[in-house]
């Protein structure tokens, strides 16, 4: 940053008046801050003038250009996407030809006989009876397991439950023998005081 009372630059470029070039110089003598800003300015003006000139083009290539324009296949794949006229007649020439197709190459399902039914039939009854049978031993026994440890269950509990009102009755029973002999006690007591 310049403490000169004028740009550097335009000290550089010639741009001021005779006493005022005179008062930089005079200035730029004094002053090393002001000298070293100087010449950094003269060394970049002499590293941008080093740089040669380049022409700009003369022309930019347009959409229109010969080099821009899309190959024959894509420009007739835009044309069909782009009519819906000629989608809808290509659509239906698929869906025509596909119809010829399958009405000429399309497999022929053998029937079978009406007793061959029957046989089938009577398997597939045989298959179903056999699956549902199955199906339904595998349920009971699963209802019969859950069945028992239900049952081990509750009398697991009922046993806890026992023990536990056993516990009761002989809490109970050393609370009345307890109570049995205060009162005597006390009886006994009320006697002694009263003789």
């Amino acid at each position: 940053m310049s403490c000169s009372p004028f740009d550097l630059r335009d000290y550089l470029f010639g741009e001021l008046a005779e006493n005022e070039r005179r008062q930089v110089d005079l200035h730029l003598r004094s002053c090393g801050g002001c000298h070293e800003d100087f010449d950094r300015l003269r060394v970049t003006h002499a590293s941008l003038m080093s740089l040669r000139d380049e022409e700009l083009p003369q022309r930019i290539g347009f959409v229109s250009d010969k080099i821009f324009e899309p190959s024959p296949v894509r420009r007739a794949w835009q044309a069909l996407w782009g009519s819906s006229g000629r989608l809808g007649f290509a659509s239906a020439t698929m869906l025509s030809a596909a119809l010829v197709v399958f009405t000429f190459f399309r497999p022929v399902a053998p029937v079978l006989p009406a007793a061959d039914n029957a046989r089938i039939e009577a398997a597939v009854a045989k298959r179903v009876g056999a699956a549902v049978a199955q199906a339904v031993s595998e349920s009971e026994q699963r209802q019969s397991r859950k069945t028992a440890e239900l049952l081990t269950a509750a009398e697991h509990r009922y046993q806890k439950q026992q023990q536990y009102v056993e516990q009761l009755a002989e809490s109970i029973s050393v609370l009345e023998k307890e109570s049995n002999v205060r009162e005597t006690l006390l009886a006994r007591s009320d006697l002694g005081a009263s003789r």
